[in-house]
């Protein structure tokens, strides 16, 4: 159903479009050819329209075997870079150098199989084609074949896991695609990119106040997955079209302070010194007071939520991204990643529904729980401000938030509830480690008051020191290129990393950190890409190798030759990530 529904509306957009003059038919646009030269060799090719271009990795130009004729060399044109993805401007060449098996004489046929896929300049892409030519060659002409059966001009390379899922949004069923995008986003959900939500939308429902109804409650959810279902579309698909590492850009220093800002204001009205809500004479404009209330507002912070605090990048998301970049078909990779968005918030609304249907009566325990919210997004503030300030500074703002909540629940108050109590004395005693830590000059949120035990400081610092030691920071194309020159005949591992990366710290404090890991890491010259600042020249890296945002790990052969089919996306646990080293 769906490749019939692509073809009609490809069908109705070239007959619209060709009596626009504005494109070829695909006859016009590829016309590939075959022929057999004095050399016995084949000479095959696609002859290029006006402003056509095809992708290099879509040209596919193969012998089909059982002719006693093998392939013994073949000699490609070279390729461009075109719209970050590498093309044949010109009509490319190949030439087939051939072999024969042993008693093969005679004039043989050979059937050549010619695959390729392309665009206009205009804007419009065409669909897959191929055409086989059946060739008459003098095998007489011919050297026989040397050590051939190795070589499987049939068998398909292996993917990445990206380019997988890319493959299943081409080739797959619509239904199929929803369902499985759809999928990967409740696995997504299960992240810690998604997890900072869950306190925003619990918030956003406490913060409307007594009365709430659980449909309210599951509306106002609802409006808050779609928004972010709708922010994360949008950046996807212009990410896929332009190449863009947009969730670099709104990591910036003012994008995040401002984020972090309206965590503050709405922590504040929780804290009741004030009441966040649109005029009323505006509310009344766009709708009836009961039904309109709030829904904006929620709306708005879905939207800013997918793409300020939760920026990760994964496989499936890369997947979608890599076909939307190399098809152009923003509307299939668009609804791909609006499923995986709405998977990704099923949890969401899941959490909204609870936080309005377990709300407590008027009273104290209202005020408590408004209050514990309050602190709640306060704490995501911070941990929004972790992307772009000091380990220590981190430290100190936790271990007073700490500090005033633990005083407000009344830690030091006679006759408190035993369990509240409790709590709060937890709280105290973990954040006056924090500021004391601090004082120290320690940076761990885990073991502030490690500095008091010399062998386990010296301990922790040996782990830091060796999970740390070999990496070289690479910033451009020109300083990798000279670490991969520099380091031929090695096994090269790239890390593309940046200090706002929830995931990539993920990686450096759990993954690298582990000693099996470790060990293994050292078969490898270690280099990490760091595009924290998102510049020109960490851009035209990232896009080299077709990186839409960090954690991505590439891996280089000892000829330094990317390793396509082991690159790897979004984080991974030490145990997994040691298999798939170990498979290196």
């Amino acid at each position: 159903m769906n490749r019939i529904l692509k073809t009609v509306v490809f069908m109705v957009l070239s007959f619209h479009m060709l009596h626009a003059g504005q494109f070829l038919l695909p006859a016009e646009a590829f016309k590939p050819y075959a022929k057999v030269n004095d050399k016995e060799q084949i000479e095959a090719g696609i002859l290029l329209g006006k402003k056509i271009y095809v992708y290099e990795e879509k040209v596919n130009v193969s012998l089909v075997k059982g002719s006693g004729i093998t392939l013994l060399e073949k000699v490609s044109p070279q390729s461009v870079k075109h719209h970050d993805t590498l093309v044949y401007l010109k009509s490319p060449k190949f030439i087939l150098k051939l072999a024969k098996e042993a008693g093969v004489t005679g004039m043989q046929k050979v059937t050549l199989n010619i695959a390729y896929q392309g665009c206009s300049d205009d804007g419009i892409c065409y669909e897959p084609a191929e055409k086989s030519f059946t060739l008459q060659v003098n095998s007489d002409k011919l050297g026989k074949a040397k050590a051939l059966p190795a070589l499987n001009l049939d068998a398909k390379s292996e993917k990445s896991e990206t380019d997988t899922i890319a493959d299943t949004i081409k080739n797959g069923n619509i239904f199929i695609i929803l369902l499985t995008f759809f999928g990967f986003g409740l696995l997504l959900a299960m992240t810690p990119c998604v997890f900072p939500m869950i306190p925003i939308i619990s918030g956003l429902i406490i913060s409307q106040g007594k009365g709430i109804t659980t449909k309210k409650a599951f509306l106002l959810s609802l409006t808050y997955v779609i928004a972010m279902a709708v922010a994360y579309t949008i950046a996807g698909v212009l990410a896929g079209l332009f190449g863009a590492n947009l969730q670099a850009a709104l990591q910036t220093p003012w994008v995040v302070y401002s984020f972090a800002f309206i965590f503050v204001a709405l922590a504040f009205s929780m804290f009741g010194f004030y009441e966040l809500k649109l005029p009323d004479a505006f509310v009344t404009k766009i709708s009836a007071k009961q039904h309109g209330s709030g829904f904006v507002g929620v709306a708005i912070m879905g939207f800013l939520s997918a793409l300020i605090v939760g920026p990760c990048v994964a496989a499936p998301l890369a997947g979608a991204l890599v076909y939307i970049g190399q098809t152009g078909d923003a509307l299939l990779g668009g609804i791909a990643l609006f499923s995986m968005s709405i998977g990704m918030g099923v949890p969401l609304i899941v959490v909204g529904v609870s936080a309005g249907k377990f709300m407590p009566k008027p009273g104290d325990w209202m005020t408590l729980v408004s209050a514990i919210f309050g602190v709640v997004m306060l704490g995501v503030a911070i941990w929004m401000l972790e992307k772009i300030l000091d380990a220590s500074v981190i430290m100190i703002m936790y271990s007073v938030l700490g500090i005033g909540f633990a005083l407000f629940l009344g830690v030091f108050e006679r006759g408190n509830h035993f369990f509240k109590q409790s709590v709060a004395m937890i709280i105290f005693i973990y954040s006056v480690a924090l500021f004391i830590g601090y004082l120290a000059g320690s940076s761990s949120m885990s073991k502030p008051l490690a500095f008091l035990n010399k062998p386990t400081l010296s301990t922790v610092a040996t782990i830091q020191k060796q999970a740390n030691k070999k990496f070289q920071i690479v910033k451009s194309v020109a300083e990798l290129d000279a670490v991969l020159a520099k380091n031929r005949g090695k096994k090269i591992l790239l890390d593309f990393a940046a200090d706002w990366c929830t995931s990539c710290k993920e990686f450096e404090k759990i993954t690298f950190a582990d000693p099996a890991v470790r060990e293994k890491m050292n078969e490898f010259v270690l280099v990490r890409a760091d595009v924290t600042a998102n510049g020109a020249k960490e851009k035209a890296l990232s896009q080299k190798y077709g990186v839409f945002g960090p954690p991505a790990i590439i891996f280089f052969d000892t000829n330094a030759k990317v390793l396509e089919s082991k690159t790897l996306i979004g984080y991974m646990e030490p145990k997994e990530f040691l298999a798939h080293l170990n498979k290196l």
